[in-house]
C-alpha cells in the first residue's frame, strides 16, 4: 500500500459536508462501531445522507477516526479485520 497522504485528525476537523463527499467518491464504505460492521456498496444501493451521517459522524459532530481511503473503499472506524481484508490486496 502507497500512502499518498496524511491528515492530523488534530488539525483538520471533517464535518458533515467533507464525510459526505468523501463518502460519494467511495464505491464501497465499511463502517466499523464496536463489533459491529456495515458495508454500503455506494454504486448500486448508496444510503440517504441521513443514514451516511448517522455511520460516519461521531459524537463531536466530525468524521470518526481512524479513516483510511483504499482505492475506491473508504474505511471509517477501526476493525482488524475490516483492515486486514481491504489494506493487504
Amino acid at each position: 500500500m502507497r500512502v499518498t497522504e496524511t491528515v492530523s485528525a488534530g488539525k483538520a476537523k471533517l464535518g458533515r459536508d467533507d464525510a459526505l463527499r468523501l463518502a460519494r467518491e467511495a464505491s464501497k464504505l465499511v463502517v466499523s462501531r464496536g463489533r459491529k460492521v456495515t458495508v454500503f456498496d455506494m454504486k448500486r444501493e448508496p444510503p440517504g445522507d441521513d443514514e451516511l451521517l448517522r455511520h460516519l459522524l461521531g459524537p463531536t459532530g466530525n468524521l470518526r477516526a481512524p479513516t483510511v481511503r483504499c482505492g475506491k473503499t473508504l474505511l471509517v472506524g477501526f476493525d482488524e479485520h475490516s483492515y486486514r481484508a481491504y489494506l493487504t490486496r
